[in-house]
């Protein structure tokens, strides 16, 4: 039998901390809580938990810092971070993602939507980097090595810049990257690439990727996300119906 994963809460609100306990017991996680940033802090150093539901605005310690010192910390930077963020704070889910956050789930939220992302990251697993020689999604395939995207085992051809926005986007497959994220991983061969840029980039890749490409999601506001395989599935079918 399985050990269950164990969650770390950092949430002062109490009734919101009590619905995502319910659905932690009914999803199958052992789930802990904390109400302030520093003891939270210090319950992700102690219990070095399978992931921590971080909310922002904390007494004590703003999620921000908190997060920041999660990520910093090398024992502790490969636990995923999902951050609970007020509604339609677009601002805040930006510095989030910045910081190292996973993921992000606006309030007020459903339960079963929140673990449906928790099960999303923790299949990622804890080093979504793993070295890979050849990335595949769909009928695609990325060759890492030698800078080169297949299509059904034909070339299309792409910028580095795009390869970079391409093998960022499928390492972190279902996790929103913000456009400066995007930006890490672009070579420097285009010039004045700016935040902005990104999506000149992301339109120029849908358009080499075919009129039928589903996989890229804009997320208004914050930036992009490579769809998981079975969304994709699951559009194309309610298309063709």
């Amino acid at each position: 039998m399985s050990q269950k994963k164990r969650i770390l809460l950092i949430e002062d609100e109490e009734d919101i901390a009590a619905l995502i306990k319910l659905q932690a017991e009914l999803s199958g996680y052992k789930l802990h809580v904390e109400v302030d940033g520093i003891n939270g802090y210090r319950a992700v150093e102690r219990e070095q938990p399978d992931l921590v539901i971080l909310d922002i605005m904390l007494p004590g310690q703003n999620g921000f810092d908190v997060c920041r010192k999660i990520k910093s910390n090398p024992d502790l930077k490969s636990i995923p971070v999902i951050i609970l963020t007020a509604k339609d704070e677009e601002l805040d889910i930006v510095l989030g993602l910045e910081l190292g956050a996973d993921d992000y789930v606006s309030k007020p939220f459903s339960p079963k939507v929140l673990f449906s992302r928790i099960k999303a990251v923790l299949r990622r697993g804890r080093d979504p980097e793993n070295v890979q020689k050849t990335l595949a999604f769909g009928e695609f395939s990325l060759d890492i090595d030698r800078y080169l995207l297949m299509k059904n085992e034909k070339y299309v051809t792409i910028t580095l810049s795009e390869f970079g926005i391409l093998k960022r986007l499928i390492t972190n497959r279902g996790k929103v990257l913000t456009r400066n994220q995007l930006l890490d991983d672009i070579h420097n061969d285009d010039a004045f690439i700016v935040d902005r840029n990104i999506d000149v980039h992301i339109a120029a890749l849908r358009k080499k990727l075919g009129p039928n490409f589903h996989w890229v999601e804009t997320v208004r506001g914050v930036g992009y996300r490579l769809k998981e395989e079975a969304q994709v599935e699951s559009e194309v079918e309610a298309m063709v119906d």
